[in-house]
């Protein structure tokens, strides 16, 4: 099979980087045709874990400067995994709707953040950007291979789909300041315009209508920084028990050692990994 420089026509695609290789070969390993790294990638502390998950998945591990060379434009990309694409199906629970995205870069971090605070489902309402194109599965740092994705000729199909969600639409006209709104029982959809022109007049009567409270010195906000925003005040709930770090994780230090930069690093990532929330 002969690897060409991504179009959106083709049948597979590929990562860009160390770590989304790692989380696409732990979350996804069925789909991944082979796995391509650097010659001089083994000082990358990422590459062991890809070896040793090709061994165990039986995948194709090769070492090919050129393959890289000739996909990737950055001197710091070490390994690259070919995939095939699959069809995905949203799932029941809360929802993110994103109305004609067509920034990449932006596609990449929303994913990030929705898997940060817990969102699962991604609606797409066409047209929309390629959610397969290498740039956004860089740009999401692996977190696609984490999520369902699932587009949609309109927003009226998605309703008719999730016909019990409640809906909110992020809006410079919306009715109701966001820290008026409490999340009630149930399933709920946050919906968002692209990145140029936000959502139509049309979304205000859908559902709730709300907007994020800002000063007079900017005129909106990006795209993502308003759903990340959105995203805390929705799932507040959710995070308002967990601990503070920097005070948490002090159980963990052993009595007498010196607090080093390293073993505070250390920990924390222990922390992290081994408690909830």
């Amino acid at each position: 099979m002969k690897i060409k420089a991504y179009k959106k026509d083709f049948d597979y695609t590929y990562t860009l980087g160390v770590f989304e290789t790692i989380e696409l070969l732990k979350n996804r390993p069925d789909l991944v045709l082979r796995v391509y790294i650097k010659s001089n990638s083994y000082k990358n502390k990422g590459i062991p874990i890809i070896d040793e998950i090709c061994r165990e998945k039986h995948i194709e591990l090769i070492e090919s400067d050129n393959t890289i060379q000739k996909l990737s434009k950055k001197d710091n990309c070490f390994a690259i995994a070919i995939i095939k694409k699959y069809e995905m199906t949203l799932q029941e629970g809360n929802h993110v709707v994103l109305v004609n995205p067509g920034d990449m870069g932006n596609m990449g971090t929303i994913m990030r953040t929705m898997l940060g605070f817990n969102y699962y489902n991604l609606a797409i309402i066409r047209p929309g950007v390629d959610v397969f194109d290498p740039r956004v599965l860089r740009a999401s740092m692996g977190a696609m291979f984490h999520l369902n994705i699932e587009y949609f000729d309109s927003f009226e199909d998605y309703l008719k789909r999730f016909p019990s969600h409640d809906i909110y639409t992020l809006m410079l006209k919306g009715a109701t300041n966001i820290h008026k709104v409490e999340s009630k029982e149930g399933y709920h959809s946050l919906v968002f315009g692209n990145e140029s022109s936000g959502l139509p007049d049309e979304y205000l009567d859908y559902g709730k209508s709300i907007f994020i409270p800002h000063s007079h010195h900017i005129d909106s906000l990006n795209l993502s920084m308003a759903l990340g925003m959105t995203l805390m005040h929705f799932s507040k709930d959710e995070f308002k028990d967990k601990e503070d770090l920097p005070f948490a994780i002090y159980k963990f230090f052993p009595k007498g050692e010196e607090v080093t930069p390293k073993l505070f690093l250390d920990i924390s990532i222990y922390y992290l990994k081994n408690t909830k929330k």
